[in-house]
């Protein structure tokens, strides 16, 4: 019996300790198993891709250049047109009286080019003649041209409105090139400045809780008389001192997530991410070669949108100039067209010819747009020269940004090296009662300050990466980002 009554004991705790596998404990063993996933540049740089207002915005920039395009297409679109015209009058040694006319129904249309031209059919009113293209009962072709022989041709108003709509979807790309690179980088010097104030919460936290274990071994020690009572004075003053900067630094991080949301929208809201999402910094990157620098500096000359608006703004020039030298030339116009004038009924419906020709005896007007145009296509040059030239200062300015935080970030560990060496030396010494709490309060001062300093120089070097990105025009040619997604059923992204 005794064995028996052993042995349901031992089923009886086996039982109690078998883990639960229902499918509620299976997800909430799941949940807490996997850490929130640290936030990277890339998603942030994804997020604005697919709903940053300003990005939105630019991108309506694509539809007004459509809506030019219409526009500029109006000009030279058909027209149907139904003109009825009647005149009354007396034939001349008698009093009868007629009445005659037509009614002209046709599509009047007009070419980039210059040439207008019309064709349709035209009904008689009355006792008319018709001299030319009859047919049927008082019917009649009607066919009608305009063509421009010098001034107009090929080049008109209306064309280069319709060339300048040409180019406003590139000037629309070009704007929202311009607003993705400039959201990426200041999102960039946000992401990092975040990371970096949460990196500061961290050791200011760390740091207060040290104070407040010596504070308490402090006051063990001073109650059993080995250390004197204004060491506890002195403890609880570090206490304080480093609960205020690490409240300072709590609000320096909220400050920072704030920024941080306006890169971050979702369902047309800035959303505020998480603390434990903060990633750590990546480590140092080999720099570019001079090969890849040589490269980047040519493709961003043609890439960066500052060069790509000079090169569409000399393009409208140059449509500005082609027109005004067009307007210096004499017009030289033939046109054929039916007969309207009423008087004209008498003898017939019938066609009409003429060839007119002007010469501008001054030409002030031609010749100071000309001298404008010229002059604005002189000035784009040396705009475009000294963009080319701040484009290879930008990559030159980020590669020495990027070497020099490179050599803080090894200046700034070494330093924080023998900071915390000579921080645990001063402990030891407090131990052994050599020292006391003011010495080894300045040792843990000197390791936080050393400790932050290597924060900051990594977020500057994180921050130059950036800015070579922006300056070598990357941002501007890549493709949109895809839209992230967290791996954790129902997370949110914000608090």
């Amino acid at each position: 019996m005794r064995n028996y009554a052993g042995i349901l004991v031992i089923t009886a705790c086996a039982l109690c300790w078998v883990p639960d596998t229902s499918p509620a404990a299976e997800e909430a063993s799941k949940s807490k198993a996997l850490p929130p996933i640290p936030l990277s540049l890339n998603e942030v740089h994804a997020w604005i891709d697919r709903s940053h207002p300003l990005l939105k915005g630019a991108g309506t920039e694509k539809t007004s250049a459509r809506g030019k395009m219409l526009k500029a297409l109006g000009a030279f679109e058909p027209v149907l047109v139904n003109d009825t015209e009647i005149e009354r009058f007396i034939d001349k040694g008698t009093t009868k009286t007629q009445s005659v006319g037509f009614n002209d129904t046709l599509v009047e249309a007009r070419t980039p080019w210059g040439f207008r031209g019309s064709a349709g059919i035209r009904q008689s009113i009355g006792d008319a003649k018709i001299p030319d293209l009859a047919f049927g009962n008082g019917q009649q072709v009607i066919l009608g041209g305009f063509l421009p022989l010098l001034k107009g041709l090929m080049i008109n108003p209306e064309h280069a409105e319709l060339q300048r709509s040409e180019l406003a979807d590139p000037r629309a790309e070009v704007k929202i090139s311009q607003t993705r690179q400039d959201l990426f980088l200041a999102a960039a010097t946000q992401f990092w400045d975040w990371v970096s104030a949460a990196k500061f919460v961290d050791v200011q936290r760390r740091a207060l809780g040290i104070a407040e274990e010596r504070l308490r071994q402090v006051e063990g020690r001073a109650k059993a008389g080995a250390v004197a009572p204004l060491d506890v004075v002195e403890a609880g003053q570090e206490v304080q001192r480093r609960r205020e900067v690490s409240i300072a630094a709590q609000r320096a991080v909220e400050q920072e997530q704030y920024k941080m949301s306006m890169f971050l929208w979702e369902n047309q809201t800035p959303t505020t991410p998480q603390l434990e999402r903060v990633p750590d910094f990546p480590p140092p990157a080999a720099p570019p070669t001079s090969e890849t620098v040589k490269a980047d500096k040519l493709q961003a000359k043609t890439d960066r949108p500052e060069i790509r608006e000079v090169d569409i703004e000399a393009k409208v020039n140059n449509i500005d100039l082609e027109l005004a030298k067009n307007n210096l030339l004499p017009s030289l116009d033939l046109e054929a067209a039916p007969a309207r004038a009423p008087e004209k009924f008498v003898l017939g419906l019938g066609y009409r010819f003429g060839a007119e020709l002007r010469i501008p005896i001054l030409q002030r007007r031609s010749r100071g747009e000309v001298m404008e145009a010229q002059a604005q296509a002189d000035r784009l040059v040396l705009v475009q020269k000294y963009r080319e030239q701040q484009v290879v200062v930008d990559v030159d300015n980020a590669l020495s940004a990027i070497e020099r935080a490179k050599e803080r970030v090894a200046a700034a560990a070494e330093s924080l090296r023998m900071a915390r060496t000579l921080e645990e030396g001063e402990r030891f010494r407090f131990s052994l009662g050599a020292t006391s709490v003011l010495f080894v309060n300045l040792r843990e001062r000197n390791s936080v300050d050393s400790e932050m300093q290597l924060v900051r120089a990594k977020a500057d070097y994180q921050k130059a990466l950036a800015l070579y990105q922006w300056a070598t025009g990357s941002w501007a040619r890549s493709q949109p980002s895809a839209v992230p997604v967290n791996y954790r059923v129902g997370a949110s992204f914000s608090r």
